[in-house]
């Protein structure tokens, strides 16, 4: 689940960089970037837990030791591209 949300957040991240590119409100595609980017982080977050809860250690020692850099390089990433058309200087 939690990469079909990353999925979905890359994909209006992108739309938002193109909209704003072309001088169009891309406040819902932002918003949708970043909603699906929190629900990415929480997706992960479940999954892990799961994992404790059915002791499922190779799992967590094979994805755990480096979730936290990814999430957060990824969750930054985010933030910053979403953060383009917040930016961006309109010709209006």
């Amino acid at each position: 689940m939690w990469f079909l949300f990353g999925l979905v957040a890359i994909i209006f991240a992108i739309l938002n960089v193109i909209w704003t590119l072309k001088h169009k409100d891309a406040k819902w595609f932002r918003y949708f970037s970043l909603s699906f980017t929190v629900l990415t982080l929480c997706a992960e977050y479940s999954q892990v837990s799961q994992w404790v809860v059915n002791e499922d250690w190779s799992a967590l020692l094979d994805v755990v030791p480096y979730m936290p850099d990814s999430l957060w390089a990824l969750a930054i990433a985010s933030i910053l591209i979403n953060s383009v058309s917040l930016f961006h200087k309109s010709d209006r």
